[in-house]
């Protein structure tokens, strides 16, 4: 199991949408395989990943640097640096995070890594099914895509 520094590792920059943010893989990098962790930095401003919640995998985030919201469960709580929140594999660990401060917003962000999940996206009702590597996971996907949450069909068709 390998030791890193997290100055070791480059900064992986997303700007998609309305998110913006800088991150470092750090359990990747550290050889994890049930457990994922990642470093995140938002720049003043700008918003995380859009709201979502995962039915397969439970997250946490502890608040290093900066100030900013945590949209949680539908409710925006202020957070600064020595916050702490967990995010539970069902609809009420729905979360976002708002960096709605002057200066960069830092966070650990820690997820088991169960394989398969479903993430649910309810502002944009859409779903992401992942299978062979769970989300933040590096591994070959045998099943990935994001589908219309109310998409269905019949089972015989």
């Amino acid at each position: 199991m390998p030791l890193v520094h997290e100055t070791e590792l480059d900064w992986a920059e997303t700007d998609e949408g309305d998110a913006r943010f800088r991150r470092k893989q750090l359990g990747e990098a550290a050889g994890g395989d049930a457990l994922g962790a990642s470093l995140y930095e938002l720049p003043a401003g700008e918003q995380s990943w859009p709201y979502h919640y995962h039915t397969g995998n439970e997250e946490a985030i502890h608040v290093l640097a900066g100030e900013g919201l945590l949209v949680l469960d539908g409710d925006e709580h202020a957070v600064e640096a020595g916050h702490f929140a967990v995010f539970p594999p069902d609809e009420s660990g729905g979360h976002r995070v708002v960096n709605d401060g002057d200066e960069p917003l830092r966070y650990l962000a820690v997820s088991t890594m169960n394989d398969p999940d479903v993430t649910v996206y309810p502002e944009m009702d859409k779903v992401g099914v992942f299978a062979g590597s769970p989300p933040g996971g590096r591994g070959e996907r045998t099943v990935h895509g994001y589908f219309d949450r109310d998409d269905t069909v019949d089972y015989w068709d």
